[in-house]
């Protein structure tokens, strides 16, 4: 317990200033101290025990749309760096997405749904792997990380790229999907939602995206040493908190042109090309997982457990 309280008083000034960084008026996080001494040093202190020097440790971090993967990571971050004085680098999957012009081919040869980012296929697996393997390698050498902007829908040109310029102990990536299995092809014959319904009558959207979580994201996920899991009641929960999300970004780039900023209606489809996949993984992740986060309706953690493999 003395360590916990050691390393709180040490990381405590950075991680709330950073959560300040992240509120809004209307929208303030809550027991932000609880939420980093009960929960998230108990975790970095878990990381820490992890370390492998040899090569970094890569750590995977899923959880549904809007459940705070992105403000979980940074603090993890922040805690492992200012207390253990790890080199950590953060990356999302999300930076890794095709570009527009490859999406929008990726629509007309396999399935017009294939031109909305987010679902398995969407992303460039040759890269991320690439990626991987030049940051494990001997001889490292300085890596440029694509970037990826949502707010116009495309990859950012290459001099805002993310640069690293050594080799990380740790690397948090995180991702909505991350860890996803495939799931039985009898499964997909029923469709779920209406956009599958309408606008996948053939299930070709849906058997496409299957199967690209049965092959080249099985071999993407197999390079994670551990899986974080950020588990929300149900999805109804993580709609509310998507729509939240977007708001936010309309705030923060409203006086900015040529933007893709998502209506309501339209982050509520945007949601059901997720549903499938979000609503499989609350059954596997909590079973492939080495740490699950439970988020309570207010979209607080309120308990944690670790699993042993």
């Amino acid at each position: 317990m003395q360590q916990i309280n050691n390393c709180f008083n040490k990381v405590k000034k950075d991680c709330l200033k950073f959560i300040a960084s992240q509120e809004t008026k209307k929208d303030k996080f809550k027991n932000k101290k609880k939420m980093i001494k009960s929960f998230l040093i108990p975790v970095s202190f878990w990381i820490f025990n992890k370390i492998n020097k040899k090569k970094p440790l890569i750590i995977g971090l899923a959880g549904g749309q809007g459940s705070g993967k992105t403000t979980i990571s940074s603090i993890l971050t922040l805690i492992l760096q200012k207390y253990f004085k790890l080199d950590v680098f953060k990356i999302s999957i999300d930076d890794f997405y095709k570009t527009r012009k490859e999406r929008k081919l990726l629509s007309k040869n396999k399935h017009p749904l294939l031109m909305t980012r987010g679902v398995p296929g969407t992303h460039d697996i040759d890269l991320i792997l690439k990626f991987f393997n030049k940051v494990k390698s001997k001889n490292f050498k300085v890596l440029e990380i694509p970037k990826f902007n949502k707010a116009i829908d495309d990859r950012c040109k290459k001099n805002v790229w993310h640069r690293l310029r050594s080799k990380p102990d740790v690397i948090i990536f995180e991702g909505w999907c991350v860890g996803a299995q495939a799931q039985n092809a009898k499964i997909l014959k029923k469709p779920i939602n209406s956009l599958e319904r309408v606008y996948d009558q053939n299930i070709k959207w849906r058997y496409y995206v299957n199967n690209q979580l049965k092959t080249k994201y099985k071999v993407l996920f197999k390079q994670l040493d551990e899986l974080l899991y950020l588990k929300a009641k149900n999805f109804n929960l993580l709609r509310s908190w998507r729509l939240k999300q977007e708001r936010k970004l309309w705030v923060q780039t409203k006086n900015k042109k040529n933007l893709k900023i998502m209506s309501n209606g339209d982050v509520i489809n945007f949601m059901q090309t997720y549903q499938r996949i979000t609503q499989q993984m609350f059954k596997d992740a909590i079973k492939s997982s080495s740490v699950i986060m439970n988020l309570n309706s207010n979209h607080q953690i309120e308990s944690l457990k670790f699993r042993i493999k």
